[in-house]
């Protein structure tokens, strides 16, 4: 009898160090690949943002990220089928459809993909639903405590894995079996996006093959070595790795970086460059398995903690902040850079987080969302966890991680270049509301 699976393709789109497909493809005679875009996780969340939609850059880089996984299965003999649904919707009209007999993916962190998947299990009780670690660093049964007894900072993570081996990545999958060639499969997609390259200062093109080649010229640079110094430049295509986009749709494998890393200390030698770039790999790891221990506690209000944070939320601030027209230029010129490139520095996401929490005292679940929105490199667990961990309600062990916000435009923008090229001197003034009553302008003052 010749067995057919499936093959749901979620944050994981590629083809590389890819175990759970690999899996299934060993398993089964006929293999359907399947993608679902799925409406209601293209928008913000539903529950704080409304219906807005995603920015025009970050549904360019997820098309991009589709489209090239289709042109490599297409490669293999294969055939990607999209579906405009939700999983549940998609995969579920597909499984009645065909005689599927297995179902593999990639484990998700995500309390909503989970309950997802738990509903079509228990929709199609005889078929078999299997899901395999592929997008974190370590593999749930190498991890040396449960899932559920996550430790609770960061520092005591990080020194419980520390005598665990990253895994090599498997090798790219050359072979697959084929669709089912006496069914007759969905009509092929054409709703990817045709947009030009209209980036005014830099551009991530996605993809599995993109995000490989930008590995591979990192690494085969002199920039690794220097990482930990210019990390926390604002504006710089080098000074930072850039592997954020890619990681954070699958195109490229987390263990994938850790093995060209490694390689490059073969040949260069180790620094402190080189393990800060691990340790900030293990930083993104650790919000994968908070995500999934705490669950829908990484959208709550009072997040991990037992008492609610004294901020609510006002709009004409939320307004300026999101457009870059608050009073501090260096906020506004982070805000710039991110509305019109879908990216920014980790050093200018602290900032503006902890301008939009202390500063403007607002609601700290808005901001996360309008990151969701807007970032090309959105990944679930490092944006909801990093917004917890500095709103002061998540695995950060102190209290308030407040930045001075002049301390940090003297530090990092020094001459104010970064300021200047992205317009930050828009200000308060832009805001005609007696909602800005009392904040301070650029040159000292105060609103009356």
């Amino acid at each position: 009898m010749k067995k057919l699976g499936l093959y749901y393709f979620g944050n994981d789109l590629r083809l590389h160090d890819l175990a759970p497909l690999r899996a299934l493809a060993a398993r089964v005679d006929y293999l359907l690949c399947v993608v679902c875009v799925d409406p209601a996780l293209l928008g913000s969340s539903p529950h704080i943002l409304g219906d807005a939609s995603i920015s025009h850059r970050r549904r360019q880089f997820v098309e991009e990220s589709i489209a090239q996984l289709s042109e490599d299965l297409d490669a293999l003999g294969q055939r990607l089928i999209v579906c405009r649904a939700s999983p549940v919707d998609g995969l579920g009209e597909l499984l009645d459809r065909y005689p599927v007999d297995e179902v593999y993916k990639s484990r998700h962190p995500g309390s909503y993909e989970r309950v997802q998947w738990q509903v079509l299990q228990k929709r199609f009780p005889s078929t078999r639903f299997q899901e395999l670690d592929s997008h974190t660093l370590f593999n749930w049964d190498a991890l040396p405590f449960a899932p559920a007894e996550l430790p609770p900072t960061f520092s005591q993570f990080r020194k419980a894995v520390a005598a665990l081996r990253v895994q090599q990545p498997l090798p790219t999958l050359t072979e697959l079996p084929p669709p089912p060639d006496a069914m007759e499969l969905p009509a092929r997609d054409e709703g990817f996006l045709a947009l030009g390259d209209d980036a005014k200062h830099f551009r991530f093109y996605g993809g599995e093959v993109a995000g490989l080649e930008h590995t591979q010229r990192y690494f085969d640079s002199d920039w690794p070595s220097q990482y930990k110094v210019l990390r926390n430049d604002l504006d710089s295509w080098h000074h930072s790795t850039k592997f954020s986009p890619w990681l954070a749709l699958g195109c490229v494998s987390a263990r994938e970086i850790v093995s060209q890393l490694r390689d490059y200390e073969a040949r260069h030698g180790a620094n402190d460059s080189t393990e800060w770039i691990y340790f900030e790999l293990l930083w993104r790891e650790y919000f994968q398995w908070y995500a999934y221990q705490h669950a829908d506690r990484l959208f709550c209000f009072q997040g991990i903690k037992e008492h609610k944070p004294l901020t609510s939320f006002y709009p004409e601030r939320f307004r300026a902040w999101s457009c870059g027209k608050t009073p501090w230029p260096l906020v506004n010129a982070c805000m710039h850079q991110l509305n019109e490139t879908g990216y920014m520095s980790n050093r200018g996401r602290q900032i503006v987080a902890s301008c939009f929490v202390h500063e403007l005292q607002l609601d700290w679940r808005y901001g996360a969302a309008y990151f969701e929105q807007q970032l090309i490199d959105y990944d679930m667990a490092s944006n909801w966890g990093n917004w917890q961990y500095l709103a002061g309600v998540g695995a950060d062990p102190r209290a308030h991680r407040r930045f001075d916000l002049e301390k940090q435009a003297r530090q990092y923008d020094p001459d104010g270049a970064f300021t200047r090229r992205w317009r930050g001197g828009e200000t308060c003034a832009a805001i005609d509301s007696q909602d800005m009553v009392g904040w301070p302008c650029v040159d000292g003052s105060k609103n009356q």
